[in-house]
């Protein structure tokens, strides 16, 4: 074995067979790592813990290290790609796996500049990581060019690379980048590639093409491993009661009694719960009903989530203001001078994330406590440590997560919460590993939701008929889970206010897929609306005239009224409804077309039509596919999903009474349009979430003639606005 991070760039490394080159992260230069035996290599590997985001072996098999989580939305596939374009690579001869849990070398500075950090969410895993898997795929390809100019002692500028090889088209000759590994040269300095020096888009063969996903061949076929298909050796399983008022301690009346059941290990306390260890799952969960506990009160005691509105209205109409979130213009100005004002409330229940795999996973700490193994299908977060570290006490550097695919996130898997009790089970059972698993209704009834908020929208018109002032106010918890997606950077509005007034109840709360961005745009384009039936005017004419200082957004509106037949008439008993949004950097305008049954109160959306610009589109199939998914989502939440709490207990429990869409509810078309653009890639995976709900009510109002103002539309509700 032969590791050499001092060595001259300019000396041949020799090796035999089983030579493996590492292109270490952008910034870094390239190792060679050169050994026999593939069980050796990996031992040293772990041993000098090199990272890398590319090996290639003298065979010419390629493997690229994916940072991101894979929770069905492609960017196992994505972000290697990206790498693979630049490094002119093969791609029959790639292989993808995840990289090691190590911020510091694998993180995005997506979210900050100034600190790497492992976590997919936000829609940011192909934004933060295009610049660096292409710089990066370009140093790998300089270096194998700098290495076959050595080797032909010619110069590298005489060189090109195809396909997994370097040729030297004036001597007629070809080398693969598997044949250089053997006596490859690193260079003594590796540029660190501007964006004008990497690949020119004309050039891409693999970016913006049809690539199929490399994880779904195993998906089909089973052999896919989730954290809930990992099984250990001795190990034990966990569960843990609840309950269902957040935050409420409990008190254990039978301990002795459950400690004697068949096949229990251990009972653990928690501050909020009691947990069970059991030989099998079956037996924990026969303990868990045998539980008699003493719950306490809690924050939430006595809330009652469909009364809180009332109190809501009050906080919004207070003079003193709330956390300003912009102030653009002079909005009082404006409502001086206003031909006509426009005050109106709009209110939305809490949602749960329903994600399809149970929240689970699996560790096994140490007999001396001091370091643990993780296997978890997670969004991670911060450092990639899924939050071990500081629940058992040791060095972030003592844990090693081994990341799995997840069955659904949603932001629900970028809590740590499920990991972490996994962990104090774990250190109680050690060295045993434990598998905890939460039921559905453990998820349901301890779930951290998207806040209730009620959302009050003012704004005025001049004598032209023009918007002079638009102001929203949102009151709700959360912070940014309540107030994100309030602005309205795309709309020519002179004069605008947002704000956000915070309340609390003791509920937990978490981003949900496109976190404040669905109620707010709903509120936001249904005023809109208003406006324009009000004044006589197209709701898409209007919208047409708020953008014209925005054209890449108007091509968005533009695009889905010509996909829609937006200015043809529909056929007797529907009616069309449009929404605009901006999400994670990408654009996008929805249309959709709906009936409503006046019996049952049931609305039916019969087509879908989304146009999107989110930049440089790297995989234009799976970008549709987010659109499709992200679409039905969202009329899942806006026509079904609903928590309710009564004297603060979640009334809920399982999807027999939190309702999700049906194949019966799913729309006879969904249609997506990509506008091609040169812009960097954008987030796609929350774009088509919070069209739904504004174009869903606004397609209403356009049938009916009323109103939808509170999410979700029930039935119950739909037949109360038609009946008012």
């Amino acid at each position: 074995m032969n590791v050499d991070r001092s060595i001259s760039r300019r000396k041949f490394l020799k090796s035999s067979s089983g030579a493996m080159l590492f292109i270490g992260a952008s910034g870094l230069l390239p190792m060679v790592v050169s050994c026999t035996n593939e069980k050796e290599i990996q031992k040293q590997l772990k041993k000098h813990q090199l990272t890398a985001w590319v090996q290639i072996s003298e065979d010419g098999h390629i493997t690229i290290y994916n940072p991101a989580a894979e929770m069905g939305q492609g960017s196992m596939t994505a972000l290697p790609v990206l790498f693979a374009e630049e490094m002119d690579a093969d791609w029959s001869m790639v292989s993808v796996e995840f990289s090691p849990q190590e911020a510091s070398v694998y993180g995005s500075i997506a979210w900050n500049p100034n600190t790497k950090v492992l976590i997919t969410a936000g829609s940011r895993a192909t934004k933060g990581y295009y610049p660096v898997m292409r710089k990066a795929g370009a140093q790998a390809r300089y270096a194998l060019m700098h290495t076959a100019a050595m080797h032909w002692a010619v110069p590298r500028t005489e060189l090109a690379t195809d396909q997994g090889f370097v040729i030297h088209e004036k001597e007629g000759e070809k080398i693969s980048y598997g044949a250089l590994v053997p006596f490859l040269e690193i260079p003594e300095n590796i540029p660190d590639f501007t964006e004008e020096q990497l690949k020119d888009p004309e050039k891409y063969r693999l970016v913006g093409k049809h690539m199929p996903r490399v994880e779904i061949p195993s998906k089909v076929d089973g052999s896919a491993k989730f954290a809930i298909d990992i099984r250990l050796p001795n190990m034990v399983y966990g569960v843990l009661e609840r309950g269902n008022l957040h935050g409420a301690k409990p008190t254990l009346q039978n301990k002795a009694d459950i400690l004697v059941l068949d096949g229990v290990l251990k009972v653990v306390p928690f501050n909020y719960a009691v947990g069970i260890v059991a030989s099998t799952l079956e037996q924990a969960l026969a303990a868990k009903k045998q539980l008699k506990i003493d719950w306490s009160d809690a924050p939430p005691t006595g809330f009652n989530s469909q009364e809180a509105y009332i109190d809501y209205g009050k906080i919004a109409s207070k003079s003193a203001k709330g956390k300003i979130i912009f102030d653009i213009g002079n909005v009082q100005k404006a409502w001086k001078s206003a031909s006509k004002t426009y005050s109106i409330d709009f209110k939305n229940d809490y949602v749960y994330h329903a994600q399809m795999e149970p929240l689970n996973s699996v560790v096994k700490v140490a007999e001396d406590l001091q370091s643990a193994e993780v296997w978890v299908g997670s969004q991670q977060g911060g450092d990639g440590k899924v939050g071990v570290p500081q629940a058992l006490g040791i060095p972030a550097n003592k844990v090693n997560v081994h990341l799995q695919y997840l069955g659904g996130g949603f932001g629900r898997r970028s809590m740590t919460d499920f990991v972490t009790e996994c962990a104090l089970l774990a250190k109680e059972m050690a060295p045993l590993p434990v598998k905890l698993i939460w039921t559905r209704e453990d998820d349901v009834t301890y779930g951290a939701y998207r806040p209730l908020t009620l959302q009050r929208l003012k704004a005025s018109t001049d004598q032209k008929g023009r918007i002079s002032g638009f102001s929203h106010c949102v009151v709700g918890d959360g912070g940014n889970l309540a107030a994100s997606g309030i602005w309205n950077d795309y709309y020519d509005i002179p004069n605008q206010f947002a704000e956000w007034r915070e309340t609390s109840h003791g509920i937990r709360l978490k981003h949900w897929r496109s976190v404040g961005h669905a109620p707010n745009k709903f509120a936001i384009e249904c005023m809109l609306d208003e406006i324009a039936m009000d004044h006589g005017v197209d709701p898409v004419a209007l919208r047409r005239k708020l953008m014209v200082k925005a054209p890449r957004a108007l091509a968005t509106l533009e695009k889905a009224a010509e996909i829609s037949k937006w200015d043809e008439t529909s056929i007797e008993g529907r009616a069309k409804g449009v929404a605009f949004l901006q999400r994670s950097g990408t654009l996008s305008t929805g249309i959709c077309e709906i009936s409503v049954n006046r019996q049952t109160g049931k609305i039916k959306v019969h087509h879908f039509w989304s146009a999107l610009d989110a930049g440089v589109v790297v995989q234009p199939d799976n970008v549709k596919a987010q659109m499709e998914g992200g679409i039905l989502m969202g009329m899942g939440s806006v026509l079904k999903e609903q928590i309710t709490i009564v004297d603060g207990r979640i009334q809920q429990s399982n999807y027999h009474d939190y309702q999700l869409l049906r194949m019966e509810d799913i729309p006879e078309s969904v249609e997506t349009v990509i506008i091609e653009s040169t812009e960097s890639p954008q987030g796609v995976g929350e774009s088509g979430t919070p069209l739904v709900a504004g174009a869903i009510a606004n397609a209403f109002f356009s049938l009916t003639g009323k109103r939808l103002r509170h999410l979700p539309f029930t039935p119950d509700r739909v037949l109360e606005v038609l009946n008012s």
